[in-house]
This record gives structure tokens, sequence and C-alpha cells, in this order.
């Protein structure tokens, strides 16, 4: 499955305003659990901690203040919980303390797999609403392998990830072909000579273990949590092992964990087109517009042209860093800011360059969605991103059925359906095997109610997922908005911020198939 990142819609309306601010957390202290530390049968929930796991669920964390108001910690989990007294982990914990009457704590996860919650509570006042933050702390953390935690997943030097990022995934000769399966065993050869040890521990259910150990770190009996896109995966799977310690959950942008990978990847290209076509129509309507053709398809057409220029040639890139804007790159500039319906100014901008023959402004889009910073380095989310999803799914482990299943997507997704498809490919080269058991539903019997919210065009979770999601848990309300644009809550709609707060505040969640109006 390619990327499903609420963070990439954060960042890019945050950039675009010139007031990105997330920031990793710094100056945080380890928590208080080490060896010798006393294991009593009582977490700091209240509850029995389970046998083994005693010094985790005990242990107290260590706050520090880490700038704007916020505190920094650290919260130790075990590597392998089949051997909870071996090697331990360490993730990068943030709160900011409510600033009201406080009912406890909202972990929040943004997305990805491998976004950074600590960078999106970073962000807190664009992410809950000021009645969310008065009631709650704000928490996020970086999930095992991920951004600050450590050790985190990593696989390529920055010349390299550039390069596989560039690599044709719409290959149309044999060398293109080859190309692509020699970058993708390349990425997933690095995957293991430098994080080999910890690639089958990074899966969503280790992750959704390590949230209930920190949901007792920080004192709640029950864990209210907002998790957006892949962080709606993370929520059912919590759900599903620890019904009785759910408090109120939504689960936003969501995604199907019913799917096998390569349903979940056509599905999701094809969000990416319903998307697009979405784009295309508000586009005619502004002078602006870069577009000869005011119909749909034939906007289309001049798009497949612009990409199969950049594949012969590619177009020019104004940043100096050397980087080829090759049909990849491009590729990823479109796709990122139908995120976002505030960057749809930007991607019109970004094409009529384009079409000029300056890929600048879509290399910068594309930089954005990846997490590749100003100074040419990335952080880890494209890499945590691939190994966490090689083993929460089980790919095809043959390049044949890769390119087979990218020609059934083009039908259905002309634009996306390839790039998306061949995105997994170093799935098919993994060196450890899945981590979770695909066949086994995640209906999370006698959770409270848990709130599942839709877009009906969103690009990288298809509203049909969120349907089907709220359909598969025992408990699930579905609530959708006519909305375009990646997740829901916090993107304009009074209705859905109102139906999410009053479910996280009060316990009262919306009446299922409630539908939220389109945003003028």
């Amino acid at each position: 499955m390619t990327r499903t990142r609420t963070a990439a819609r954060l960042a890019l309306a945050a950039a675009l305003a010139t007031t990105l601010t997330a920031t990793a957390c710094t100056g945080a202290q380890p928590g208080a659990l080490s060896p010798s530390a006393p294991a009593t049968t009582t977490a700091a929930g209240g509850e029995t901690a389970p046998p083994g796991l005693e010094a985790y669920y005990t242990q107290k964390l260590a706050w520090s203040g880490c700038g704007d108001g916020f505190e920094c910690a650290r919260l130790e989990v075990p590597l392998d919980y089949d051997e909870p007294e071996g090697e331990r982990m360490k993730l990068s914990v943030i709160r900011l303390p409510a600033t009201g009457d406080r009912i406890g704590s909202i972990v929040l996860n943004p997305g990805g797999p491998g976004g950074s919650g600590v960078g999106y509570a970073r962000a807190a006042t664009s992410v809950l609403t000021a009645g969310v933050r008065a009631r709650f702390d704000t928490v996020g953390f970086d999930p095992r392998g991920v951004g600050e935690s450590t050790p985190a997943i990593r696989c390529l030097t920055t010349s390299k990830l550039d390069a596989y990022v560039g690599l044709d995934n719409t290959p149309d000769t044999p060398g293109e072909r080859t190309a692509l399966e020699e970058g993708s065993r390349r990425f997933a050869s690095g995957c293991d000579a430098d994080s080999g040890k910890l690639l089958p521990h990074v899966g969503t259910v280790d992750a959704a273990r390590d949230m209930d150990i920190l949901r007792a770190a920080l004192g709640d009996k029950g864990l209210t949590y907002l998790g957006k896109s892949y962080g709606t995966f993370l929520g059912a799977m919590y759900a599903d092992l620890f019904p009785t310690r759910v408090r109120a959950l939504v689960l936003d942008g969501a995604v199907d964990p019913s799917l096998s990978p390569v349903e979940l990847n056509e599905t999701q290209a094809e969000g990416f087109e319903v998307a697009l076509r979405s784009f295309l129509q508000d586009c005619f309507n502004d002078a602006a517009c870069p577009f000869s053709s005011r119909d749909v398809d034939g906007a289309i057409e001049e798009l497949r042209s612009l990409l199969q220029r950049a594949d012969r040639e590619p177009l020019r890139n104004g940043l100096g860093d050397g980087r080829r804007i090759t049909e990849a790159w491009v590729t990823l500039g479109i796709i990122a800011p139908l995120y976002d319906r505030r960057s749809w100014p930007v991607l019109r901008q970004a094409l009529s360059h384009a079409f000029n023959g300056d890929g600048t402004t879509l290399l910068r889009l594309a930089d954005l969605l990846i997490d590749r910073r100003q100074d040419g380095t990335y952080s880890n989310q494209t890499e945590a991103n691939m190994a966490i999803n090689c083993v929460d799914n089980v790919y095809p482990r043959t390049p044949d059925t890769y390119e087979k299943a990218a020609e059934q997507a083009e039908k259905e997704a002309p634009l996306f359906g390839a790039p998306v498809m061949w995105g997994s490919l170093p799935c098919a080269f993994w060196p450890v095997p899945s981590t979770r058991d695909v066949k086994t539903p995640l209906d999370a019997q006698g959770a409270p109610p848990i709130v599942v919210v839709g877009t009906e065009r969103d690009p990288a979770t298809p509203y049909r997922w969120a349907e089907a999601l709220a359909e598969e848990l025992s408990s699930g309300v579905l609530l959708g908005f006519d909305g375009d644009g990646h997740t829901a809550y916090m993107t304009g709609s009074t209705c859905v911020d109102k139906a999410v707060d009053d479910y996280l505040i009060n316990l009262k969640p919306p009446a299922d198939g409630t539908r939220c109006p389109k945003v003028n």
C-alpha cells in the first residue's frame, strides 16, 4: 500500500502558509524503567499488568520541558513481546497539558505508516479544537521504528534514497523493469543490513501493544485516541486487542483491514483518480487553470502527455540539487496537493510551470509528501512506511505479479494505477515475513462505540474503506463527510468537528450513518 499520510496534508497546508513549525522532540529524559525497577502487578491505569510486562506497565514517565509549553519523555517497551526481558526500545513521547477541566489524555497518530506523532502533536492547534485541548492533554508518540524513537528504521543513504524515489515506476521497457527490480532489491537489502534486527518487530500489532503501555503510563484507565489515515488501522488493532480499555476512538480517513495489499493499492489508485477529477473540475472555473482542454478527460490526456515527456526527458530543476525530475517525481508532485483542497491553487501553478518545462514546484511538493527536508536529508518516514507495510501485509513475492496487477489497476486508474502498484515492489524481496494474521477480522468485540469518519472524495483512503471498517467493527459508527481531501476532522466542516468533539468529550457518538454536508 502506498502512503496514507495525514501528516502530509498538514505539512502542505502549513508550508504553503509559511508556518511549518512541527519539530522533533528534543531534550527528553529517559523514563524510570530500569532492569532493577521493582515489578508490581498494578499498572498506572489501575488494572493488573500482563504477566511478564509488569515493569513496563508500572513505569513512570519523566517529563521535561521541550519548548512552547510541551513536555517530552521516553517510554520503554520490549523489542520482542515474546521475550520481554530482552532488548528494549525507547519511544519518543510528547504532551501539551490540558488548558481547562482535564478529563485525561488524547493520544494522536497522524498516519503513514511512518508519520511522526511527536511532530503531529506539535501542531496541536491545527489538529484538535480548542474545546478538546481544554479537556485533554494532547499526547503524541513516534511509533517503534519511527522518527525520534530508538532504534529507528534506516535503509538507504540520502543519495540512494533520491535514486530510488526517482526510479521509473511505470516501466514500459525491459531496461526500466530491470532498474526498478534492482532498486527495489537494494531498498530491501539496505533495510536488512541497517535495521535487520528491528524489521520483524515494527508491525502494527506490536505498535498497538506499545500504545497500551503508553496509556497505562499516562494514568488513563481507558484510551482516548484520534487516529488519521493509517492511524485508523492502528486504532482498530488496539481496540481488537484491548476492547475493554477503549474510552473513545476516532478513526478518520479509514483503512479497510480486510483487503489484500493488491486490493488496497487498486482502490487507493482509484481514489487518487477521483480526487484528480474533482481538482480538474474546480480548476476549470479559474482563469489561471493551465489546461488547454476544459474537459476532464482531455485534461487527463494532457497530464498523461506531461508524464510521458518527463519519462523521455526530465523537467528542469531550479533547486540546483542535481536531481533529475523524472516521471516518478512529477507523479508524486501531482499526488501531494490532492491530499488537501487548500493546496489546489499551488497545484495549478505547479502544473503551469511544468507544462512549460519547469518541474521545480512539483519537486517541492513531492519533497513535502515524502518528508525530504530542505537540506536534502530525509526523515525515516519513507523507510519506516515500507518496513511497516511489508510486515503488516502478505505481499506477492514475484515481480510478474506486480506487473499484472499494475496492468489491471491502470484500467480503472490510468494515471496512478501503475505507480501505486509498483511502489510496493520492495515487499517482494523483504527479508522477513508478515507478522500479522490477515485472515483474522478486527471486530473489537466488547468495545464501546468507535467513530469511523470517511470523506467522500478522499484521495488516499477512499470512502468505501470507512464504510467497510465501520461495518467490520462490532461497535463501529460511521460519520460521513461530503468533501474533498484526506480526512475530515479539523479541515473546515463544523458539522464533523462538533460531532467528533461531542463524542470525545461527552462520549456521545453521532447516529450511525450521519452525513455532514459539503463546505463551500
